[in-house]
């Protein structure tokens, strides 16, 4: 290069990333903290002409020639990489291998994803392999450490040097040795170790699933970075027969239905690697505005037909059933409802005039109040009586909310006066007390069938029984919906008396009225667009969430010694168990088995206590002498309306709240979300680093893996 010659020293090192070991020992100052400063008369050896003379035949062969990259090239390395690319360059490996016959046979996405994740590290490595390697691992570790501690990567303090302040030598041979205007760890850098550790962190959480049966749960819809993202989860009893709900992480979901079915299927069976054979159940919890979408993409899932749709345990079926009513005053409620609870939470003194107003109201009845105080003092807008509790606190928060907004005390913040303002006068709305009226009623008839069904074991069994009653109960209430409401209309003209509320129509339907039509009557417009299609609505949903698959499949409780003795020990189970006659070990010897099962139980010792749930059931240690019955209980935990009894389960669902409510929109990552959920599952550093030479073996051949990235977003830069 003699167009270098002229060149100083200062802009060789900065400008054409000459490091120390371009230049003689004698010419580098060392006597810095953190830098190593070149003298002000040093000359790289690169262009001392005579040095060659000096230096033996041998030491050429050291020196190699690195190959310019073409336009092509870069654009093909800096292309993010997903599982899929991933996975089908390991398809093309494979090909060529067939070709060769060096390997053969079929592999499956696990046993790829297996190949993908080396356990065995014992490789020849050249000392850049190694120092990339080494400063790889460094980061994995500072990253994961962030991630579960759900901390944000950048911020105003990410100059700092924490990790080297705390003697980690390998990150301050790195920082001594780069240029002094360098990215240390760039986003492209960034997305590249997120995206390994989401991977290896969801290899560690399915472990255990890859040959289990499982069910598949999609949580409510939330934005992530600006975008709709459901959240997923997989339901599975593990190898030491407990049952786990674990976090996958968010989907992007296009509002429409195709779309979002593609996705599932894409995210579950490809990029996952999930045997969707293995599904027994699925259960969607979203709002009515995505309501059609994801039962679009449940409808792509009815190919297999083992995998149920049931609802949730984690919600009650009021909540759930509500949730997902397709009408616009329900949602309001259900999010008038939330803002309520949200505002009574922000402080103790809130709380406190909550109470005292709750005291004023029901004086006359000491002990309503003490209860609703203790409700109120929980999450109660996610209970079965949830509408009941709201219909006799509505004018108690009204009233309290007109005190904090006049704030005549004033002790109240200006953000607190200006909210309780807003939710009193979204309250003052006689739409929302009808809809509160009108919900109340309806799933009053599927409160006790909903609570008992996501009970214990014996009262889901005896539940399930008692679905005939409820529909008839509903059905009647259909064929005489004139008689009903009109009491829902009374009940709800007077809860709005006392709040001075005037019963009308909605603004919106006023506009609706042709020319020379006469107005409708809040009566009648509350009938047809209200009452009617909700309590349709409630009917229809009964009936589609409990076919008779899933009450078969409920019937399999009776094997959970506790209800097989409330039965006398007379269970037709057998009936009921061939839905899952191709899941059992030994089919032909059902029969028999369910006879000594029953014995066992039946003549027991009177010192032997009867299991009362399916995890008990599946702990007792001679449950591996009955195969079918074994298998059976497996598949009933996995319903998602059988209630979990693992704190795991649900310290991981509060977890995934937590975050999204701590974690601003801009700042929420799938990655991010799952090490802080996941935040007590295994870390393999040495495989995370593995895995990023297998998907980057390019960038682990330089002297420092960020020269290349720098160099990419130099040229990205110019383009």
């Amino acid at each position: 290069r003699p167009d270098l010659e002229d060149k100083s020293s200062e802009q060789l090192h900065k400008q054409y990333r000459l490091c120390a070991r371009h230049f003689e020992t004698s010419l580098i100052c060392t006597n810095r903290p953190y830098r190593m400063i070149l003298k002000d008369d040093a000359v790289p050896t690169l262009f001392d002409f005579t040095s060659h003379l000096k230096k033996t035949v041998r030491s050429y062969v050291k020196h190699k020639r690195i190959r310019e990259l073409s336009e092509e090239d870069l654009q093909r390395i800096k292309a993010p990489r997903n599982d899929a690319d991933v996975l089908r360059g390991l398809q093309c490996i494979q090909d060529a291998n067939q070709a060769n016959g060096d390997k053969g046979g079929h592999e499956s996405p696990a046993e790829k994803w297996e190949e993908l994740l080396p356990q065995d590290t014992s490789l020849n490595l050249t000392p850049e392999e190694k120092g990339n390697k080494e400063f790889l691992k460094v980061l994995f570790e500072t990253v994961l450490l962030l991630g579960r501690q759900n901390v944000p990567l950048g911020g105003c303090s990410s100059e700092d040097t924490f990790r080297m302040n705390a003697g980690d030598e390998i990150l301050r041979k790195r920082f001594e040795t780069m240029a002094e205007y360098t990215e240390y760890c760039p986003k492209n850098l960034q997305r590249d170790l997120l995206a390994i550790c989401e991977m290896c962190i969801r290899k560690e959480v399915l472990r255990e699933m890859r040959e289990n049966f499982f069910s598949i749960v999609t949580d409510e819809v939330v934005d992530i970075s600006g975008l709709d993202h459901v959240s997923l989860h997989v339901r599975f009893v593990d190898n030491m027969d407990c049952l786990r709900e674990e976090f996958l992480g968010f989907v992007q979901c296009e509002l429409e239905g195709e779309a979002l079915a593609d996705r599932l299927q894409e995210t579950l069976t490809e990029k996952w690697g999930l045997n969707m054979d293995n599904c027994r159940a699925k259960r969607t919890m979203v709002r009515a505005p995505c309501l059609q979408e994801a039962r679009a993409g449940q409808q792509d899932l009815q190919q297999y037909p083992k995998a149920l749709c049931t609802s949730c345990s984690s919600y009650p079926l009021n909540i759930w059933i509500a949730k997902s009513t397709p009408i616009f005053s329900v949602t309001m409620v259900l999010s008038l409802m939330d803002s309520v609870q949200a505002f009574f939470s922000l402080s103790s003194q809130l709380q406190t005039a909550l109470e005292a107003s709750i005291d004023g109201a029901f004086q006359a009845t000491a002990e309503r109040a003490k209860e609703l105080k203790s409700v109120c003092q929980g999450s109660w807008t996610e209970r079965h009586d949830t509408f009941e509790i709201l219909t006799d606190l509505y004018d108690v928060l009204v009233t309290c909310l007109d005190g904090v907004s006049y704030n005549i005390c004033g002790k109240w913040s200006a953000y607190m006066v200006t909210q309780a303002s807003m939710l009193s006068s979204t309250m003052r709305d006689f739409e929302m007390v009808m809809c509160l009226v009108v919900m109340k009623n309806v799933l009053g008839y599927t409160r006790a069938f909903g609570k008992n069904l996501q009970g214990h074991a014996a009262d889901t069994y005896f539940a399930s029984g008692t679905l005939t009653a409820v529909l008839h109960s509903l059905n009647e209430m259909r064929e005489n919906l004139d008689v009903y409401h009109e009491f829902w209309l009374e009940e709800a003209t007077h809860l709005a008396h006392k709040m001075a509320i005037e019963m009308k129509a909605p603004r919106r339907c006023l506009g609706q009225a042709t020319e020379g039509s006469s107005e409708e009557s809040p009566d009648h417009y509350y009938r047809e667009a209200l009452t009617t299609p909700c309590l349709d609505y409630v009917i229809a949903e009964v009936k589609g969430m409990f076919c008779e698959e899933q009450l078969k499949a409920l019937k399999c409780l009776s094997l959970v010694p506790s209800v097989m003795a409330q039965l006398n020990y007379n269970t037709t189970v057998e009936i009921t168990a061939n839905l899952y006659k191709d899941d059992l070990p030994n089919p032909d010897t059902l029969s028999a088995e369910l006879h000594c099962w029953r014995i066992k139980w039946k003549h027991r010792s009177r010192d032997v206590e009867l299991p009362n749930t399916v995890f008990d059931t599946l702990q007792h240690p001679d449950i591996k002498f009955f195969p079918n019955v074994y298998t059976l209980l497996k598949i009933v935990c996995n319903l998602p309306i059988i209630k979990v009894g693992s704190e795991r389960s649900e310290v991981g669902r509060r977890r995934l709240k937590a975050y999204l409510k701590a974690t601003p929109v801009e700042e929420r990552a799938s990655s991010l979300a799952l090490m802080h959920i996941n935040y007590d599952a295994k870390h393999d550093f040495d495989m995370m680093v593995d895995t990023f030479a297998k998907l980057y073996p390019e960038k682990m051949q330089l002297p420092n893996v960020l020269d290349f990235l720098e160099a990419c977003d130099q040229d990205s830069g110019e383009m």
